[in-house]
Order: C-alpha cells, then structure tokens, then sequence
C-alpha cells in the first residue's frame, strides 16, 4: 500500500486501472472529464494499451463499453450528469441485456449546476434501470468501491452505475492504494443479447429475480453502516452528505450512512424504530428522502430537502447541514465588496469572438432574426459585449430549435454551434434540415478541439465539409472561412447572402483555439 494525494477522479480513474480496466469510454463534460485525462496519461494505462480515445458522445461511448463487456473485459463508462440523458437508452436496456465483462457507469453530478444546465440527480437512473449504485463519500472510497463495483457488476452480471459529486470529483485528498489485478482475458458471451420482444420478456424477468440479490448485497456492504452515538434523532447521510455530517456532528447523533443500492429497506425500517424522526442528508434531489417517506408511511416524520430543513437546490455544504441539526455554525466569511464584476467572456483572441463579431452586425440589420445557441466555449455569446443568443437548451439543439421556428414562418433563423456538439448531436439536426431544405443558416465554428473542457480531441476534426456533404447539402451553399478581425466584413456579407437564400446553408469558421494553439506552441519548442 502506500498514499497518493489525488482528486476524486484521479482516484476513481486509478481504482479503475488497478481493477483490471481494459478500455474507459466518454464524452468530456466537467465534472468527469478527468477521468479519462489520468487514465489516457498513466504509465499503467499505456503499458497495458488501455483503450481511451475520446467518443463522439455519450451513447456511442456507452455502447462500445457493452460491446468490450460482451468480449469479457472491463469497461468504465465517464459522463457528467446530462450524459446520462444522452445515453439513456442503450444504459437502460443493458440491464435487460446483461453484462459479462465487469461495466461501470461512471456519472458526475453537478449540484449548484457550476457548470451545467441543470441539477438533476444520476441516482434516479439506477433506480430506473433497476441495477446497483455505488456513492463514494470520500477519495478513499472512490478509489476502493470501483474494485467493489467491478467485481459485483460480474456476480451479478448486470452495470453498476457510479455517482459522484462535484465536490468529490474535483477535491483532493491522501489516498491508499494497493496493487493492479490482471485484466480478464477475452471471453466473448454465448448468452442472447438480441432484444426481440420474446427475449427482452425473459431477460426483463431475470433482471426482476436479481433484485433480492442487489438488496443483500447493499444491506451487507461495508459502505452502508449505522453509528449509534445517543439522542433519538437518527441521520440518513448519503455519499459526500456523510462527511458534513460528521464535521457538524462530530460523533453526536445517531447515523445510517449509505453509500450502496438499492435502499437496504430492512436497516432503514430498524434504524426508524429506534429513533423518533429522520433527517435525510443527500447532495442532490430528494431520491432517498422520498424512497424513505414511501417505507415508513406519511406518520412518522422525515426530514430534509423536501421539509425545508435542508435547501431545496444547490450544493450542501457543514454550514448548512450543521443548521438543519440545529448545532451552530461557524462565522461567515466576508465577501469584499468593493471588487469589480467579472462575468465569464470568451479569450481575448478567440475565433468565437469573430464570428459574433460578424453575425451581430447581421443582427441589427434584421429585427426578426434569432440565433439559437448551444453547449460549448461559444455559449458565453450570450452575455454582453455580444448578446447575440436566444435560445441555449442542450447539446445539439441550435440546429433543430431553427429548424423548428423557421418552420413556424420565423426569418431568418440562425443555428451556432461548435464542433465538437455538432459530432455530437448536431448532425442528425442538419439532416433533417436538409431533407426538407428549411431555410436556416447554420454557423459551426470550429475551433478544432473541444475548447470548453479544456482542450481534448473532438470527433471530427477535419472532417466537417465532408460530413455536410455526405448529409447531403448543396456544396454552393457550404463555405469554410477564417474568423479573424480582418476578415469580419467579408463574413457579415457572406451571412447575409445565405440568409437571403430560401434554404439551408452552412458555414464553418474555421481557427484553432488559442489555448490549445498555445499548448501546441510550447509543446513543439521542448521537441
């Protein structure tokens, strides 16, 4: 053994490597996005050619880890939170299908939405997918459950999903690691794994027989305990929501910590009885609080985000769980008031800028339009100084949301959007698009990375014009150009030409993101 000072994904990524990982799948998205970084620069990981290239999105990464665990390895799965909408579909029906290789699916939520759209709760997909959930509370058990959920995922023959927290993920800590076990050797299944109707009936009922066995196996685990320390108010802290506990508490109170599902119901009902009331510590959405309130029936009183006594959205931190215990807090700290604001903007130098630069000038010409953003660096073209979009739903939106209006009679309708969203749900947008000639202009500025994460390989870089082509656009109205200050009016006029076209028309800036044109730089000079 011996101890490593790593955040909460360097360890989940080491306790994947050392679990006998053969490939990790993903799609960058804070918080997880480290994740796959550790795992792509580990010595560890490269000795054993650990496959680790970066997917177009979340649903192709989650269905080429079913197909490495169809071939008997080990897969882990990295996405944030709204991934998990993404891959929604093939991540539900591999509980039906089964597993062979050990599968984790790694979600990280983002309560407080730092840097997402929402504050949904990863944990609501394991209950729907009927499979296990493991929920670390500190670095040290994020390391040591991927072992754990590797090796139930394989008894059980079923994914484990995996849900950590911003806080967790993106904190560090002194870690003890042990050795790297051996990957499984390649053992590709001879079970059905064809979801025709009559198969998927059979298959949904084993999954159903499981579920007494997925219990047990959370009523025994050793990351689900109770703490008996006096009074009658008894403590439910789930993952990271136990250590605040523990630092408001100390070893006062009465705690059943659960860090594994499914709910053991039976340890829930036996904890209930010896305490008068319940209050429900869980960074997210009431999931366990609701779960709780439906077992022990609307009598006996339960406590947490959905009373009140914890906030309803937003990170919880000791402050505030210390409050809903009614113990003191600490002195607030002062926030200096006399700093000026600082909104995010986009870097001084960024092709982005040039192409808003560019398409306002086309917006002040034509009171009607819209410009339906999406998810990337680019979506800060909302805020001043450029204040150029309306709309900014998820990822690969911008496409169909113009589509749509246009489609309502809205002119002229605008799409932007970066590259690596279009790779990743934009295509099938322009698709539709482009059968119907719908008249939009789409703008996917491309910075040849995906910027917004912090510089990884985007999917089609290099390949854009052809992508469009092969969709099907007309190559008359399909220009590639270079978003620099010089060259802004030639781009406002060519935007203006194609709105004035009654049907689709693309357009690519195309510069390299300064960030990554710098690391670049520095990486040639130490060659």
């Amino acid at each position: 053994m011996k101890k490593q000072l790593l955040l909460g994904d360097e360890a989940i990524a080491l306790g994947a490597l050392h679990a006998g990982l053969s490939g990790v799948y993903a799609y960058p998205g804070t918080p997880s996005t480290e994740i796959t970084e550790f795992i792509q620069s580990s010595p560890l990981g490269r000795e054993r050619g650990v496959h680790s290239r970066w997917c177009a999105n979340e649903k192709t990464a989650m269905e080429a880890a079913l197909g490495m665990s169809y071939a008997g390895k080990r897969a882990l799965v990295c996405m944030k939170h709204v991934g998990m909408n993404v891959c929604a579909d093939a991540f539900v029906n591999s509980a039906i299908t089964g597993v062979n290789g050990g599968l984790v699916v790694l979600a990280a939520d983002d309560p407080s939405m730092h840097s997402s759209q929402n504050e949904q709760d990863s944990r609501f997909y394991g209950k729907f997918a009927l499979i296990p959930v493991f929920e670390p509370s500190n670095q040290q058990e994020a390391y040591d459950m991927m072992a754990k959920a590797f090796d139930l995922s394989e008894e059980l023959k079923e994914p484990v999903l995996f849900r950590v927290v911003t806080r967790l993920a993106h904190s560090r800590a002194a870690v003890e690691t042990g050795e790297a076990r051996e990957e499984n050797a390649m053992n590709a299944s001879t079970d059905q794994w064809v979801l025709l109707p009559g198969i998927a009936r059979r298959k949904y009922a084993a999954l159903l027989d499981k579920q007494p066995r997925m219990e047990e196996a959370a009523a025994s685990s050793i990351y689900n305990k109770v703490e008996k320390n006096g009074g009658k108010l008894g403590i439910i802290a789930c993952g990271i929501g136990y250590n605040y506990v523990k630092e408001a508490m100390g070893n006062d109170g009465n705690v059943l910590k659960i860090s594994q599902y499914p709910l053991p119901e039976k340890e829930i009902r036996m904890f209930a009885a010896e305490n008068d009331s319940i209050l429900v510590v869980e960074d997210g959405q009431p999931v366990v609080e609701q779960d709780v309130k439906g077992m022990l029936g609307a009598g006996y009183p339960i406590k947490g985000r959905l009373t009140g006594d914890l906030p309803r959205t937003g990170e919880l931190n000791p402050d505030n769980v210390a409050a809903a215990l009614g113990r003191e807090t600490g002195p607030a700290f002062e926030v200096a008031k006399n700093l000026a604001g600082r909104p995010p903007q986009l870097c001084q130098g960024c092709g982005h800028r040039d192409v808003y630069g560019a398409l306002v000038k086309i917006i002040e010409e034509y009171p009607d339009a819209r410009v339906f953003g999406d998810i990337g660096c680019y979506t800060l073209g909302a805020l001043p100084p450029f204040k150029a979009l309306a709309s900014c739903v998820d990822m690969g939106a911008s496409i169909t949301m113009a589509k749509g209006a246009a489609d309502a009679g809205l002119r002229p309708a605008i799409a932007v959007i970066g590259d690596s969203t279009f790779t990743h749900s934009g295509m099938t947008g322009l698709l539709d698009a482009i059968n119907e000639n719908t008249p939009i202009t789409v703008i996917i500025s491309d910075n040849l990375t995906t910027g917004m994460t912090g510089g990884q390989d985007s999917a089609g870089t290099n390949k854009y014009e052809a992508i469009c082509l092969g969709l099907g656009m007309d190559p008359a109205h399909l220009h590639v150009v270079t978003p620099l200050p010089k060259n802004i009016p030639d781009i406002a006029q060519l935007i203006r030409d194609e709105i004035a076209y009654e049907g689709v028309s693309v357009i690519i800036p195309r510069r390299e993101c300064i960030q990554t044109a710098a690391r670049h730089a520095r990486e040639a000079k130490k060659k």
